[in-house]
């Protein structure tokens, strides 16, 4: 059912990416290129590439990057769009086809939320990934267990309630065009996932941007009142 609607969506994801998409290039990427360290020489696998945007970046700094992405649309684009060596392929998150501890560094970048056996995805991950290699991965916060922020009537934000948060479920999401299936699961439903692989944790992040001038902006009041992302930097033992 996912995989459907990214197929119908790939094309408006496209269009998102190409105008810029704030949560990513504000908020995320700084975090996810720092936890990244420097990937020269490193070979990379960006799961859930999408078009590709995360990749480049990747190989701009020197990775061999292999991107994966299940949506056929969104991997050609990744390849047409390549700007160096990068490879793109079409494959499952569940299933990845690569050989056993294949890469240096794998990144998912909030990629897990679409995945509806994210516990296979976890193990894949960590099976593909090199001992003494890293795992950098974001994903959604619990605010994937709300509804959406309770507004006052002149729209101003008042809070953001959470219900039935430890109910593994989906919901289809609508914005710009996009319709796509999103799973919710309770964070220690994702912490066991990771730890039964045997990684280890070294970073948990709650990413808040580092420019505090975009407090005055109402586009992104939310950053500062409630963490929209979790990051991580899990670490394979050699």
């Amino acid at each position: 059912m996912g995989e459907h609607h990214w197929d119908k969506s790939a094309e408006a994801w496209i269009a998102r990416i190409d105008a810029g998409e704030e949560n990513r290039e504000l908020l995320l990427d700084p975090v996810m290129l720092a936890l990244c360290g420097d990937p020269r020489g490193l070979r990379v696998l960006d799961d859930g590439c999408g078009e590709g945007r995360f990749s480049r970046l990747l190989a701009a700094r020197g990775a061999h990057v292999v991107g994966l992405d299940r949506t056929r649309r969104l991997a050609e684009t990744a390849l047409q769009r390549r700007t160096g060596g990068e490879q793109y392929l079409q494959g499952t998150a569940e299933q990845l086809p690569f050989a056993d501890g294949t890469f240096d560094l794998l990144v998912s970048y909030v990629m897990l939320v679409d995945v509806p056996d994210f516990r296979a995805a976890i193990r894949e991950m960590a099976r593909v990934l090199a001992p003494g290699g890293s795992l950098v991965v974001s994903n959604v916060s619990f605010m994937s267990a709300g509804p959406g922020w309770v507004r006052d009537e002149d729209g101003k934000r008042l809070h953001y309630p959470i219900d039935h948060y430890f109910e593994e479920r989906s919901e289809l999401l609508s914005w710009c065009g996009i319709e796509i299936e999103n799973w919710h699961r309770p964070l220690s439903a994702y912490m066991d996932a990771y730890l039964g692989t045997g990684l280890i944790l070294r970073d948990f992040l709650e990413p808040q941007p580092k420019d505090d001038s975009l407090r005055d902006d109402p586009r992104f009041e939310d950053w500062y009142r409630v963490p929209n992302f979790t990051v991580m930097r899990w670490e394979k033992p050699r």
